[in-house]
């Protein structure tokens, strides 16, 4: 049986909530955070940044959590915990099983392959046919609300932001300090306007050293010195939210599982997609399915949760999942449920072996992420 886990969306608010309030908002539009009419609202999204190690730190980041003060100002980030599901989620308000980028790399059964979802975009696998529904800068656009996307030029022209940032004018600017000052500015310009700031520096501190490493704390650092940009005032009729696309943990070598490629954990799977604390097995022939179930639960029953894609979908994990979208999953599905990775040494690199912040399934660790509020937001 499935295990009875909870799914993507319940009863606190979640990530799909965040983008889809701030431009509810503009339209003073009745959304599920209540948040008050403005004529300009943004959101910061600081990619990692979990509610535990940010807590933890708290004397590094003031200016946050004196805009997140309490437990409530803290949302769930959806499953799985990975940026390219999540970051659609945020700017569709879809679920990964709706809007179809389901894991860090999903199975493109068609070509008979892996996809990776941020980076391995191509002539067979379309960033919109994959992820099909408008964006949240595309309805704003639509209703006459100016979208705009701020962020490093690296993500200017790629296939993951035809994907999920579609619809938006980009803006590139290199610093965090930057990219917050730019977004500040169009706030008090006059007009209606929605906007996307990305701080992907944390999330690569805490995969190259950790979230409670010394690099970690000095981009928070960084990222709340940047947010005093918003206590020189934006204007009342704006407001600010910040969220994460997930949190972290750290897991150390000796619990990164290398499994070897004549393991018999492999007897049977054809394709190895999601990431190593949340996989999904591909099988060579589905009558194979049962005993790599059977393989796998027998292994590692007691660190992950090892089900079949049915009973993944039954669970609701991936929320709805689109019939276009069901044949990305994998047939078998392993998620992490200790602080454990796992990497298929046939294909595992040295960097990814190396890395030590990681994320994917269903710990609060990485579930579990702020969501902050200036301006006319604050409460």
């Amino acid at each position: 049986m499935a295990p009875m886990l909870p799914a993507a969306r319940g009863e606190t608010p979640s990530l799909a909530d965040v983008l889809t309030g701030a431009l509810a908002a503009i339209q003073a539009a009745p959304h599920r955070l209540e948040l008050p009419r403005v004529a300009r609202s943004a959101v910061v999204l600081a990619d990692g940044l979990g509610a535990a190690p940010l807590r933890a730190r708290s004397g590094h980041a003031r200016r946050i959590l004196a805009a997140a003060p309490s437990r409530r100002d803290v949302i769930d980030a959806g499953f799985p915990t990975t940026t390219a599901a999540a970051l659609a989620t945020l700017t569709t308000g879809l679920s990964a099983g709706e809007h179809g980028l389901v894991s860090y790399s999903a199975l493109d059964r068609d070509n008979d392959r892996v996809v990776n979802q941020l980076r391995g975009w191509d002539a067979l696998a379309d960033p919109r046919s994959w992820q099909p529904h408008p964006t949240v800068f595309e309805r704003a656009a639509a209703a006459g609300i100016e979208p705009v996307v701020i962020g490093a030029e690296r993500y200017r022209e790629t296939g993951f932001t035809d994907a999920v940032l579609r619809g938006a004018r980009f803006e590139a600017h290199r610093s965090i300090a930057d990219r917050l000052a730019a977004a500040a500015e169009l706030l008090r310009l006059p007009g209606e306007r929605l906007v996307y700031v990305y701080v992907p520096e944390l999330d690569q501190a805490g995969h190259a050293e950790g979230c409670g490493s010394d690099t970690w704390t000095h981009r928070l650092e960084e990222l709340d010195s940047a947010l005093a940009v918003l206590d020189r005032g934006i204007g009342p009729d704006a407001g600010v939210l910040l969220t994460a696309d997930h949190g972290m943990l750290d897991i150390p070598a000796h619990r990164r599982r290398v499994i070897d490629g004549d393991d018999a954990l492999w007897i049977g799977v054809r394709h190895v997609a999601g990431e190593p604390r949340c996989l999904h097995l591909g099988v060579d022939d589905p009558e194979h399915r049962d005993a790599v179930v059977e393989r796998w639960r027998a292994a590692e029953g007691d660190r992950a949760w090892v089900v079949t894609r049915d009973e993944a979908i039954a669970a609701g994990w991936f929320g709805s999942v689109a019939p276009a979208v069901r044949a990305r999953l994998g047939d078998v599905i392993v998620a992490a449920r200790a602080a454990v990775a796992y990497y298929d040494a046939r294909t595992a690199t040295p960097s990814a072996l190396a890395m030590v912040g990681q994320h994917g399934s269903f710990s609060d660790d990485e579930r579990r992420v702020p969501l902050a509020r200036w301006g006319a937001f604050a409460r």
